[in-house]
């Protein structure tokens, strides 16, 4: 079995990007989604605007995907049109370009390790470190990887995680959070302001609930999982962290389409 850099390089092959297609997928993404989000306002019935702010979640989830590969320089690297929109996508998703790339980028080098810093994942502990912890910090853990905690990341990881808390730390660094902030909660006004409380529900709340928390579990099942394995820092390995330590989520062909085939990333 090949190891280390001579694996990496046995996939390139298979790493080519076809440029129209990926066009086709941002495009098409970006016609469904925008459209779903029109009918949440404008359907004659409450059910249909439901209908609507659900599958909304749906396709910001896939679009979350594109935006990440395009993060990752996997897709329309060299388009300064792609740039744009996905620039534009990560204020409106709550995931700024500044703090995903960097949290995300840590993320791909540390991943499962044992003890480095949680970014960019939920965090875990060994027994032995659980049990070495004080109650608060035990409490602060387990709330942390609380269902409550993940399927509301709305919230949790995106609005104070990705956007305010990034802000806080680093106010230079992540002016684009504190954008996203307003721009998110100015758009919330003036869609309350202009189609009242409903408008605010279906066009807002509910497709970023879903979104999110579907985000949220995605972050969550690709390292906690039975049999996954650990590492300290010394035995650490890029391929191994990506070969036993990262999920393949088997699903349905709706669900691979929703998530644009993450499972293959995990």
């Amino acid at each position: 079995m090949l190891n280390g850099k001579e694996l990496i390089l046995a996939t390139r092959p298979f790493a080519k990007e076809n440029v129209a297609k990926s066009w086709l997928h941002v495009l098409s993404t970006m016609v469904i989604w925008l459209s779903l989000l029109v009918g949440t306002l404008f359907c004659p019935h409450w059910s249909l605007k439901l209908l609507c702010s659900i599958f909304a979640g749906f396709l910001i989830v896939r679009m979350f995907v594109i935006y990440h590969d395009h993060q990752h320089h996997a897709i329309l690297n060299k388009s300064f049109i792609a740039k744009m929109l996905m620039t534009v996508y990560g204020l409106y998703n709550l995931a700024p370009t500044s703090i995903w790339k960097r949290s995300h980028d840590y993320h791909h080098k540390h991943n499962s390790k044992l003890f480095s810093a949680s970014i960019g994942s939920f965090p875990i502990v060994t027994k032995k470190k659980f049990l070495a912890m004080t109650k608060g910090e035990r409490r602060a853990y387990l709330a942390t990887r609380h269902p409550i905690v993940i399927f509301g990341g709305y919230f949790s990881m995106f609005l104070f995680g990705m956007c305010v808390n990034s802000f806080l730390s680093s106010p230079k660094k992540h002016f684009d959070s504190l954008i996203a902030i307003l721009l998110h909660l100015a758009g919330s006004f003036f869609v309350t302001w202009f189609f009242g409380w409903q408008g605010l529900v279906f066009f807002v709340l509910i497709p970023f609930t879903v979104a999110c928390g579907i985000g949220s579990y995605l972050f969550y099942a690709q390292h906690n999982f039975p049999g996954v394995s650990f590492s300290d820092n010394t035995e650490w390995a890029y391929e191994k962290a990506a070969l036993e330590s990262s999920s393949f989520m088997k699903l349905s062909f709706f669900w691979r389409w929703v998530t644009a085939n993450i499972g293959y990333h995990h």
